[in-house]
């Protein structure tokens, strides 16, 4: 039997170096005492910002210093929690950081209330003098917020809430991370395997029929038997979310998200039916997957198993990276040399040990490496692509932290998968023009048609979920587990169409999605993709100006609003094109696979 390692277990090469944050856990804990000596001298600035554009200057220098430092120590707290997330030291770290930054939010309360109360004309003429030229753009931010801003005495009392609001999404980690075990399996092969968030992806690879749904309805047996307490946290971070929009004057949770990026609410209803309007193609595509498979029917669990085994080669870590680098060549000797240095040097924390986060992420901060977790598995060629996804991230991290200062290196989520699935789509590229047969070429093709599916039709799919589910608690229907089973129900019928076996168990998956903890943050990934195949056909296939417009793009960290930094790349995604572009693209494809394969 095939078992995680212990974290003690794992190999030091293999795992992240984190002494770019903090040498040690006890450095950690000096740095954390300091800064929560500082966090009190916020008060020296109550009731002076309204005083002089220097006044004003000088808080706003202290509070980007204090979050400057809360990102390094809150960043290392959870990353050395997600290394195992039951162990006690990493728990404690975080909780200890989330008190004192909940402190600390509680005294910076006051700052907004302050700003919005100078009169307009005046703070417009103050943003003129150069000690406000570095904040000009800040305070115009912060500005926009103006009906959204509470009085002092309220948005303190919002401040204090942050040490609990994130309990739906902490209870969902650790039961879904460290308390719930899902036994072990044997795969195609005869290897017993430990059933794991890690493993499972892995089983729907394989290729014995049997294996794939033994895996899937073993796995969420799991989530059966926790149904109950798994829709209650999901409630409760939808509640946590609508209640936060009513009391900051929002009309409903997806604008209050889509405010901060100001995002028009039309780009997310017309992806949604840009979607909708595809999904004859979409249906097409299962019916071909089922034929191709020989199967009578097609469920879920058959939705992940290559069509073309061919591609399910072996990788090591090192050949994935020989291959994201030699794929990347298009952004440029500077940008491929700096990333892998990166990836093979200690970026990264490579592979799967217990009680490890599952899936993968990008972490990083202004003063650091930007780390990535990958919980990383040879024989999945979907993982070179999750490197090569999370190597986006962290160079446009890198990138941006370069270009900009402090208070404008944090690009939003919006932009950011747009970095990462351009890598995707050169690797893509970089794949097709090594292909020496239609097998191979049909192999590379039915990936990049799971890749569109998984990235815009499924997030879209979830994101109609999203807005449907709080929808519910809005209008004032408690989101029961039956609730959330019969819209998810629906959406299921409807993306994946009658011809397609929808099994009683897959009414859960919603309770397995951490993103929904993270409301309205998955249609990103769908809008993101959609740019990215513009924009890696317009560099690949363009010259200097194209490819300097985009690596502009990477360090422009949050230095103007999303759409704005898009549209200067080359993509406008207030028109609904670079979605409908990605979804006939997929149309094709899925043509193209039909006349390869039959």
């Amino acid at each position: 039997m095939k078992s995680l390692p212990k974290r003690t277990d794992v190999r030091e090469g293999d795992t992240w170096d984190l002494r770019s944050l903090f040498a040690s856990d006890t450095e950690w804990d000096e740095a954390l005492l300091e800064w929560e000596k500082r966090i009190p001298l916020f008060r020296d600035y109550v009731g002076t910002l309204g005083e002089s554009a220097e006044k004003l200057a000088q808080c706003l220098v202290f509070d980007l210093e204090i979050d400057r430092e809360a990102d390094r120590l809150g960043t290392y707290a959870h990353l050395r929690m997600s290394e195992d997330t039951a162990a006690t030291p990493a728990q404690r770290m975080m909780g200890r950081f989330q008190h004192a930054a909940t402190k600390a939010g509680e005294l910076a309360s006051f700052l907004q209330p302050e700003i919005m109360a100078i009169q307009a004309s005046v703070l417009e003429g103050w943003l003129e003098e150069p000690v406000l030229q570095p904040f000009r753009l800040m305070l115009q931010r912060v500005v926009r917020n103006r009906p959204h801003v509470l009085s002092e005495p309220e948005e303190r009392i919002l401040a204090m809430q942050g040490t609990f609001a994130g309990t739906a999404g902490k209870v969902f980690r650790q039961l879904t991370d460290a308390d719930m075990k899902f036994g072990t399996i044997a795969d195609g092969k005869g290897n017993e395997l430990e059933l794991s968030n890690a493993t499972f992806t892995t089983l729907l690879h394989d290729s014995v029929p049997e294996v794939r749904k033994s895996a899937f309805h073993q796995y969420y047996a799991q989530y059966e038997s926790h149904a109950n307490t798994l829709a209650a946290t999901l409630s409760g971070s939808n509640e946590r979310d609508a209640y936060a929009a009513k009391v900051r004057c929002h009309p409903s949770a997806v604008e209050a998200a889509l405010f901060a990026d100001n995002v028009p609410l039309a780009v997310y209803d017309q992806l949604i039916a840009a979607v909708r309007a595809h999904l004859p193609i979409v249906h097409r595509y299962y019916e071909l997957r089922r034929r191709l498979l020989g199967l009578d029917e097609i469920h879920h669990y058959d939705c992940y198993v290559p069509l073309v085994p061919e591609l399910e080669q072996k990788h090591t870590w090192a050949e994935a990276i020989q291959e994201i680098t030699a794929s990347l060549q298009p952004l440029g000797t500077e940008y491929c040399d700096q990333l892998e240095a990166g990836l093979r040097g200690r970026w990264c924390d490579r592979y799967p040990n217990v009680g490890k986060q599952s899936g993968a992420f990008s972490s990083g901060t202004y003063d650091s490496d930007p780390y990535i977790l990958m919980n990383f598995q040879e024989d999945v060629i979907e993982h070179v692509f999750t490197l090569a996804h999370e190597a986006g991230h962290s160079m446009h991290t890198r990138l941006s932290a370069d270009a900009q200062p402090f208070q404008y290196a944090g690009y939003t989520i919006f932009v950011a998968e747009v970095a990462s699935t351009f890598n995707e789509q050169l690797l893509t590229r970089h794949l097709l023009s090594k292909a020496h047969s239609p097998k191979q070429r049909a192999a590379i093709i039915s990936r990049e048609i799971d890749a569109i599916r998984g990235t815009i039709i499924r997030q879209t799919m979830f994101a109609e979920f999203e807005r449907m589910s709080h929808s519910s608690v809005e209008s004032g229907e408690p989101l029961t587990l039956e609730k959330i089973r019969t819209i998810y129900r629906e959406l299921l019928t409807a993306y994946f169409g009658s011809g397609f076996a929808i099994d009683e168990a897959l009414e859960l998956e919603s309770l397995r999605i951490p993103h929904f903890y993270r409301a309205f943050y998955v249609y990103k990934y769908a809008t993101g993709l959609s740019a990215s195949i513009a924009l890696s056909k317009r560099v690949t296939e363009g010259g200097p100006k194209e490819l300097a417009a985009y690596l502009q793009f990477l360090r422009g960290g949050c230095s103007k609003w999303p759409l704005d930094l898009l549209r200067d790349a080359g993509v406008d995604l207030e028109t609904p094109e670079p979605v409908g572009l990605a979804l006939t693209r997929f149309g094709e494809l899925v043509e193209e696979l039909e006349s390869l394969l039959g």
